[in-house]
């Protein structure tokens, strides 16, 4: 099994001891993983905090990235998780989450949580994708 870690320079700075995602060799297909997307600049610090719509734009446009990185998109993403600091968002993020998965239609799962890593930041998203191999 082959596996690749997906860190460009391009993305926001890591927090931590991880990878912003991993493709992994699957046979005639390739499974895309990415850790969880926070709305977050490239030095690490929180784009339009307590703003669930502004950074739900954000976060689909890191994952896009990520997923553009292994050759693949949004339109790839079998599952998506997404935990918001106010289930009250759930309305306004749906709107933009069906917007970036108009063509995939992913199972999801959409939780509320009572924190998250940086403060300031509401929503976070990750995906799992999935890209036949002959279409790298």
């Amino acid at each position: 099994m082959h596996k690749k870690k997906l860190n460009s320079s391009k993305f926001a700075k890591r927090l931590g001891s991880y990878s912003h995602g991993y493709q992994v060799d699957s046979g005639d297909s390739m499974l895309i993983f990415t850790t969880g997307q926070i709305a977050l600049d490239k030095n690490g610090q929180v784009l339009y905090p307590y703003d669930g719509e502004k950074q739900a734009e954000v976060v689909f446009n890191s994952l896009q990235n990520i997923l553009k990185e292994s050759g693949s998109s949004l339109d790839d993403v079998v599952k998506a998780t997404i935990f918001l600091t106010d289930i009250n968002d759930f309305a306004k993020i749906s709107k933009i989450r069906n917007k970036y998965f108009e063509k995939s239609e992913p199972v999801s799962t959409l939780v509320e949580v009572n924190k998250l890593v940086k403060e300031g930041c509401v929503i976070e998203i990750e995906v799992i994708a999935i890209k036949k191999q002959k279409d790298f």
